[in-house]
């Protein structure tokens, strides 16, 4: 019975064999991007740029098609263009950085909508907006194991400068003069896991599997090494378990492997210990001196 219900269809099916180990890709590139993102109060901004790379992917498909080199390349100049638009937007004007990317998210999301729709068929549409992680090919798991990988280099490299930046960036700013520096290479970092994730989940879902795992670890551990673990921990389990419920009940996957992280989320806000509802409620112990 268990065999049957979790592991049969891997053994099975080489598709669903890619796809897991796509999502597994994903999720050990993006989702430690997604809790540096929440630390830093930045979830909004995963969102903001997860559109902002469509109208690039919508072009790179008017040019080649459904082509992974060509939508890569445009997602990422969209996405990093937007990101230096709305960084130069609130240096330059009165407008906050927040409602500066608020503004360059909805052109984006309007722009490649409409650019896939009049050229694209509605599968087409369908495709970009939220993936296809069932028909990825080994050209499509090499670029996500990549950027996975690098993603986990660029992290160690910066984990102290960017642990500083989120407890106290002006100090930071203060002592060093890698704050720049590390601003620009972790908004890179997001763009890059946003448009890796775009490829299995699309531009609508890539930020689910960077924001929800990290969410849902906030209310099981307190330190940022174990926020991180929980939150691959969390994104594995949703991409096992999404992938298991699209084939047993004929699912879209991508939504599908979203939805649990969110189920995961939603009971963590209820039972965590760290800051959980129950957790909250319940009186705490007496203070030993």
């Amino acid at each position: 019975m268990i065999w049957d219900l979790i592991f049969q269809p891997f053994a099975d099916f080489g598709f669903m064999r890619r796809a897991l180990l796509g999502c597994f890709a994903v999720s050990l590139g993006a989702t430690p991007v997604g809790v540096f993102l929440m630390l830093r109060r930045m979830s909004l901004t995963g969102d903001a740029m997860a559109h902002a790379i469509l109208p690039g992917a919508a072009v790179g498909f008017l040019v080649a098609g459904l082509s992974l080199g060509a939508m890569t390349i445009g997602g990422l100049i969209a996405g990093m263009a937007v990101a230096l638009l709305s960084g130069l937007v609130t240096r330059v004007t009165a407008l906050r950085e927040d409602a500066s990317l608020a503004a360059f998210y909805l052109i984006s999301l309007a722009l490649g909508v409409l650019i896939v729709s009049t050229r694209g068929s509605n599968v087409d549409l369908m495709h970009v907006l939220f993936g296809t992680v069932l028909a990825l090919n080994d050209a499509a798991l090499i670029l996500l194991c990549s950027i996975a990988s690098l993603s986990i280099l660029t992290l160690s490299v910066l984990f102290r400068p960017l642990v500083l930046e989120c407890a106290d960036p002006q100090f930071l700013r203060s002592v060093s003069k890698l704050s720049a520096v590390t601003h620009f290479v972790f908004l890179s970092l997001v763009v890059l896991n946003l448009v890796g994730g775009f490829h299995a989940l699309g531009t609508l879902m890539a930020v689910g599997i960077m924001i929800l795992p990290a969410a849902a670890a906030r209310f099981w551990a307190t330190g940022i090494g174990g926020l991180i673990f929980v939150a691959v921990a969390v994104a594995f389990f949703s991409s096992l378990s999404g992938l298991l419920l699209s084939y047993h009940f004929s699912l879209p996957s991508g939504p599908a492997i979203i939805l649990v992280a969110g189920i995961v989320y939603a009971v963590s806000l209820v039972l965590g210990p760290a800051g959980g509802l129950i957790a909250q409620v319940l009186p705490r112990g007496p203070v030993q001196n």
